[in-house]
């Protein structure tokens, strides 16, 4: 174990490309380089507000000392870092938006693990750099506090997820807009200290191709290979790093889907390259089960990120990573043909993965249409989606009629059923049980299954602006319960939060409605 302040860190992202070196925080175009050194903004008075000591432990790092607590709260450095921000573009709500970089966000460097391999951690909030462009490079202790907890939340969900090892209070005023309404207002700064094995994005290829950097573009694929997959060799790797890519974004999409999280803003810069969910913003758990749910009010009217179609942004998302890389290809068939493949994949994770949360032995050819005729169950009925599924895992086996059935769901509904949809969940539940009734596991294993892949504590927004607004007035007692209760999702244990969304938090700023501010 070791402290921040007197650790030995590495660099290797830093010493392996061009980086502009002047240390000018001036906001401008960087080419050339893949990013630039700055160092974080001095704050007035950092104060610890929360520690992930599992992470920490997991690395290797000690308990913040004073020392520690002045590089979380960007006020020192140790002598080894090397803090930068990366240069990265990207396509955002559907545009190519050209260079964006890390606007608040700087790597202090690289912390060695036992194995050989190493973190990056990364602070937000730190104050300015050059990819800042007219925003002042901090974050306020409410996007810092939803961004804390919800990588931490999904983590224990078993959410592919950067993590976060700390939260701090700054000590300074922040001015933000939080719905671009004219309204500016100040706020308690705050600074997360983000933790990956790498923030590389899809955006960092995409800035090195549109600028024609094809040396850098492949230097950058290299190295990623030999970093991150390093079982990747011969002529082909560069082809089957691809699809490894594709492959974990499918499995990190279906994972979200099957929690009912909805990113927000799913634009190519906050594509992870090695497929951790990055960069919480205007996020969200379903309440309600609606396909077309997007908490971002950003992306209204379109919906281009809602729920649904959260599958499908992948896709087109990994269509711009294959397109920027495509000048590293000699005959890019291949790799077109890698990219149309990602449906067949993302389907048989997602159908695997309801299959789970149904409590089916496994996934048969018959299950597909039943899976299908249960979304559009949930489509009609809206169900809170997280109780609802704890339900259906309760649901006693003598269960056949409309009343019963109708009861028995009744906790999970967020309005009374019409006769047409009380005949639809009935007609669903009688198949459902006809089917758990083929199952060549006993009714406990199949339960058992489905308690590990439904949690039963999600952190939901309401939770979250709950938690926010008393810890702006001192008080940390919900945002402690919030920590406790989501390192253990899946248990009954904090059956305070088992609720549907209360009615106050329908039109509520900040719980119902969210920015990119956010």
């Amino acid at each position: 174990m070791q402290h921040l302040s007197t650790q030995k860190f590495v660099n290797d992202f830093t010493e392996a490309f061009e980086g502009d070196q002047s240390g000018d925080l001036q906001p401008r175009q960087t080419p050339g380089v893949l990013y630039s050194r700055v160092l974080p903004s001095p704050v007035k008075q950092p104060k610890l507000l929360a520690w992930t000591g599992d992470l920490a432990a997991e690395l290797g790092i000690e308990e913040p000392n004073e020392n520690d607590l002045n590089i979380l709260g960007g006020n020192a450095i140790n002598a080894s870092m090397k803090p930068y921000a990366a240069c990265y573009a990207g396509h955002q709500f559907g545009n190519w938006a050209g260079q964006l970089g890390d606007g608040r966000a700087i790597t202090l460097g690289e912390w060695p693990l036992a194995n050989g391999k190493s973190w990056e951690l990364q602070l937000k909030g730190a104050g300015l750099t050059p990819y800042s462009r007219r925003a002042d490079g901090r974050a306020v202790l409410r996007s810092s506090v939803r961004e804390y907890l919800m990588s931490e939340a999904m983590h224990h969900l078993g959410v592919p997820t950067t993590r976060a090892l700390s939260l701090v209070s700054t000590g300074d005023l922040v001015m933000r807009d939080m719905f671009y309404d004219g309204r500016p207002a100040p706020e308690p700064g705050a600074i997360v200290m983000r933790a990956a094995p790498s923030f590389l994005r899809f955006g960092n290829f995409e800035m090195l191709s549109a600028r024609k950097e094809y040396e850098n573009l492949q230097k950058l694929v290299d190295w990623t290979i030999a970093k991150f997959y390093p079982e990747l060799t011969g002529p082909d790797k560069t082809l089957n790093w691809f699809k490894k890519v594709m492959e974990s974004t499918a499995i990190m999409v279906v994972e979200w889907l099957r929690v009912g999280f909805v990113h927000g803003v799913m634009n190519t810069d906050n594509m992870s390259i090695l497929g951790l969910t990055i960069d919480y913003g205007p996020y969200s758990f379903l309440d309600a089960y609606d396909l077309n749910f997007s908490p971002n009010t950003t992306d209204h009217p379109g919906l281009r990120y809602a729920y649904g179609k959260q599958h499908s942004i992948a896709y087109w998302n990994l269509s711009c990573l294959a397109n920027a890389i495509s000048p590293l290809f000699e005959d890019p068939k291949e790799l077109i043909s890698a990219v149309e493949s990602f449906g067949p994949i993302f389907y048989e994770k997602f159908y695997s993965m309801k299959a789970s949360k149904m409590g089916f032995d496994e996934l048969s050819d018959g299950d597909i249409g039943l899976i299908d005729d249960f979304e559009n169950l949930l489509a009609n009925l809206k169900p809170d989606m997280t109780i609802f599924y704890q339900l259906l895992g309760e649901i006693p086996e003598d269960l056949i009629s409309v009343a019963q059935i109708s009861a028995h769901f009744d906790s999970a509904l967020y309005h009374d059923l019409s006769e047409i949809e009380q005949e639809l969940l009935v007609k669903s539940i009688l198949a459902y049980q006809g089917r758990l009734a083929k199952n060549t596991i006993s009714r406990k294993d199949a339960q058992s299954k489905m308690r590990a892949s439904n949690p039963r504590f999600i952190l939901r927004n309401y939770l979250l602006y709950q938690a926010i607004y008393e810890l702006e007035k001192g008080d940390d007692g919900l945002f402690k319960r919030l920590q406790t209760a989501l390192s253990d999702p899946y248990s009954k244990a904090h059956d305070e939060f088992f609720a549907l969304r209360p009615q106050w938090a329908n039109e509520q700023p900040g719980s119902a409605t969210l920015s990119c501010s956010s």
